[in-house]
């Protein structure tokens, strides 16, 4: 009888361990639900901001680039589904005899905003101080961007100023934004090498004047990292030999033909029409080196 006792006395102390666990269950999934569904939210929140930003992204991107006697202009920006960040822009200065090229591009949309607003900040500085070489833009850029970055994201900017009285090209770059020269006449692409790492976190470089002297003919091409890191079903990135034979062994009657040639030819090696992450290309050719000026009266 003793036992017996024990026995519903055990069980009834299970069963009672196990409304308790039962109770605790259900409040755990409950929690697990409201989480669910804050994150959900938020997923949708951020969803919308990367959609907005994307397409203040696109809106911000010039549809139409300046006509400037001497030079010939051709560019392209297809967005990426996954990630993106990449701004550019064509501007003359208030001296008509110089204007700028802006390229850049951004680890992901986490900071586009932030990199877009210190762009459009920058972009009406370098219209107030068209005296400031491209070195010292971008280390303004730095003071700007840096403090705010966070994590790992980082950016690539390529900024350069052609004089059209010496047709000497200066420019500064930060990151993996690359350029290519392609002198007329020649079967090789002379890589306009970064001056520093790209602004991220810690960034403390210095970057660095650069200068290239371009004749008749020669054409100037720029491109981002959606371009030469773009990736096939294998894992192999398109990088920059395939890069420079898409150049050299394609049409060159036309700039469009050589960007053309470029997208196509990555489009062919990934197989994918849209690409993961932004590509920009940019050709810019020198037509002549004629400068016409205005007559003076006597």
């Amino acid at each position: 009888m003793a036992e017996d006792n024990d026995l519903r006395q055990k069980i009834s102390y299970l069963e009672q361990e196990l409304r308790l666990r039962e109770a605790e269950i259900a409040r755990y999934r409950a929690e697990l639900n409201r989480s669910n569904a804050e994150l959900e939210k938020i997923i949708a929140d951020l969803g919308q901001e990367l959609k907005m930003a994307a397409q203040i992204q696109k809106i911000l991107s010039p549809t139409e680039i300046p006509n400037i006697p001497g030079f010939e202009f051709s560019t392209k920006f297809v967005p990426g589904n996954d990630r993106g960040g990449d701004y550019f822009d064509i501007f003359e200065h208030e001296d008509k005899m110089r204007f700028g090229i802006v390229l850049a591009c951004s680890s992901g949309y986490s900071m586009s905003a932030l990199f877009l607003s210190v762009l459009i900040k920058m972009s009406s500085q370098i219209e107030a101080r068209k005296g400031m070489p491209p070195n010292q833009v971008l280390s303004q850029m730095a003071k700007e961007l840096v403090p705010n970055i966070e994590n790992q994201d980082s950016a690539s900017v390529f900024y350069g100023v052609m004089d059209r009285r010496s047709f000497e090209f200066n420019f500064s770059v930060v990151g993996s934004m690359t350029g290519f020269l392609w002198p007329h006449n020649s079967e090789n692409l002379t890589k306009l090498l970064p001056s520093t790492g790209p602004f991220a976190k810690n960034y403390n470089e210095k970057p660095l004047a650069q200068t290239v002297q371009l004749n008749a003919r020669d054409r100037l091409i720029l491109c981002t990292e959606g371009v030469l890191g773009a990736q096939n079903s294998e894992g192999e990135s398109f990088g920059i030999q395939r890069f420079s034979q898409a150049v050299i062994r394609g049409p060159r009657a036309a700039v469009h033909d050589t960007r053309n040639e470029v997208l196509f030819q990555v489009e062919q090696f990934t197989g994918q029409r849209e690409p993961e992450r932004d590509q920009t290309v940019i050709v810019m050719e020198v037509k002549d080196r004629v400068i016409k000026l205005a007559k003076q009266n006597p």
